[in-house]
């Protein structure tokens, strides 16, 4: 049985009250809650914390020392985050544009980086699949064709999962499971 993170009924609400429309579903967080848990110490990175749904999932998963960067540009939902998780040591929110973030950051590899916006998926591919640790995974969510897709969106998709698919570094395997899902892990001659 799923064990539904404490938090998570909250945000649920939160997020059917400010009216946010791109939420992960409960699938994905199970996923990335069970993938996370086998990288004790870990450290994680989510792109687009959106209303925290998730990072709550995340969160559960964590283990002893491990760290999770959540970051997204809007001001509002990073608020309404940190207050649903306030106090979690284990996190930190930013609000920041994802895609300078990206182009800035000069730190250690992540064990798993969630890309659930443009920044890090559709945008800074190449600079984000470098911040992988060897062994570690990117997660994308949302490849099959989805109700709130702009025009053009569907080509997009393909091209991302083409490019995934012709990499020699990481493997995957794409899910057409929840709103199709693709799970990359960095081959180990090729980590940070």
């Amino acid at each position: 049985m799923t064990r539904i993170p404490a938090v998570y009924p909250e945000l649920l609400k939160m997020t059917e009250e400010v009216g946010f429309t791109m939420p992960s579903d409960v699938s994905i967080g199970n996923l990335l809650q069970t993938l996370i848990v086998s990288k004790p110490n870990g450290t994680f990175l989510e792109l687009g914390t959106g209303t925290g749904l998730s990072l709550a999932w995340m969160l559960e998963g964590m283990q002893l020392e491990s760290e999770v960067i959540s970051l997204d540009n809007d001001e509002r939902l990073i608020q309404l985050v940190e207050n649903a998780f306030e106090g979690e040591s284990k996190l930190k929110l930013l609000c920041v544009d994802g895609g300078e973030w990206i182009s800035e950051y000069k730190g250690e590899g992540f064990d798993l980086i969630f890309a659930d916006t443009w920044a890090g998926k559709y945008t800074h591919l190449e600079k984000t699949l470098s911040m992988v640790k060897s062994g570690g995974y990117y997660i994308i969510d949302d490849m099959n064709p989805q109700p709130n897709w702009p025009d053009g969106h569907e080509e997009k998709a393909k091209q991302l999962v083409e490019t995934l698919e012709n990499r020699e570094d990481f493997v995957i395997t794409k899910l057409d499971w929840s709103t199709g899902i693709i799970i990359a892990v960095k081959k180990s001659n090729y980590g940070k």
